[in-house]
């Protein structure tokens, strides 16, 4: 069964004009930065993202890994704090790397929706004092797992913060293109406000792996040397640049198309009966909402869709989460709101 699947844009398959480049690209040993294809997406990402210089990792986890590290371990000192939000991935979603690799701590600031708030920032910055760890990083993020994307406005406030106490910002920066589609500006406007950024190729960019880390030349020698500390040098690497480099060149620009996708499923969702959804809310590609149904319906919906074809993400905190991407057309989201519909009436 071909299933249309909705639980993520991790899932996107790699593009014909990708499984092509990957055939045809030119390599060479990555660790001894021989490979041609690997350099010019490094070189990409870095004119792309607005920085010096760029590195090409295997996840966002281990490039928000290699960013902590190569911050907290050159720039200060094991046992130092990392300012992040209580529900950024970091956090949440990198198994503790944090305490285990770079021997920081993490100081959780609750934000409102999500959204940072410059003076919480500032004040949890750490003051001179025998007793406290020293403030050595800002961890941010920009385009939210709860779907919201955070005004360029704030990210200026937080960089500030950091700049006027002398604390690098690093940006985990996912899905930063879906930021910048949904703010209607240039990437660049977002990551002049931190002084690393992370970018995802792997999800709505349709990469089959892959993240860049983008900062200064320094900050890149430092994160390359930490990647190889990692396992993470790779020889002949080409192959996956190769669509990785499309996936910042060119999937970037139809992202629009996602957002819009997922505004028309909002739409769709909100005229079921028993489902509650608010398309206003919608800004990127993830739409949330809530079902006025027993619990026991709520546990089997998963079950219940996958069973028509349409795979789901089970409820959280009483939510669900649908997600659109470049593999989800109108004619798909047209049947799975079909086929949720009749699994709500059973």
């Amino acid at each position: 069964m071909a299933y249309i699947d909705l639980r993520s844009d991790t899932v996107t398959m790699p593009t014909e004009e990708m499984r092509q480049a990957m055939a045809q690209a030119e390599v060479g040993d990555d660790v001894y930065v021989d490979d041609p294809t690997v350099n010019r997406l490094e070189q990409t990402a870095a004119q792309v993202l607005g920085k010096e210089a760029a590195l090409f990792l295997s996840s966002g986890t281990q490039s928000n890994q290699v960013a902590v590290m190569s911050m907290v371990l050159t720039a200060c000192k094991r046992g130092d704090e990392i300012i992040v939000s209580d529900s950024c991935h970091i956090y949440e979603h990198e198994v503790g790397a944090v305490a285990v690799l770079a021997g920081a701590n993490m100081r959780t600031l609750h934000f409102e929706g999500g959204i940072p708030d410059a003076a919480m920032i500032e004040k949890a910055i750490r003051g001179v004092d025998i007793h406290f760890p020293e403030t050595a990083l800002i961890c941010m993020e920009n385009a939210l797992s709860n779907g919201r994307v955070v005004p360029l406005s704030v990210m200026e406030q937080v960089y500030q913060v950091g700049q006027r106490h002398k604390v690098p910002v690093h940006l985990d920066g996912a899905r930063v293109f879906n930021a910048a589609t949904a703010l209607g500006v240039d990437v660049k406007q977002i990551t002049q406000y931190c002084d690393s950024v992370s970018c995802c190729l792997s999800k709505g960019l349709c990469a089959p792996v892959g993240t860049v880390l983008a900062g200064s030349r320094e900050f890149i020698a430092k994160a390359r040397k930490n990647r190889k500390m990692l396992g993470g040098g790779m020889r002949q690497a080409g192959v996956i640049a190769a669509p990785a480099l499309i996936a910042l060149t060119e999937m970037t620009g139809r992202l629009q198309e996602d957002h819009d996708n997922a505004k028309y499923m909002a739409e769709r969702l909100a005229q079921i009966d028993g489902v509650h959804c608010d398309p206003s809310q919608v800004e990127i590609n993830m739409v949330f909402f809530t079902i006025d149904r027993p619990q026991a319906l709520r546990d089997g919906l998963q079950a219940a869709m996958r069973e028509k074809g349409i795979k789901i993400s089970p409820e959280d905190q009483g939510h669900f989460r649908f997600v659109t991407n470049h593999d989800v057309t109108r004619q798909d989201i047209d049947k799975a709101m079909e086929a949720l519909a009749q699994c709500l009436q059973a």
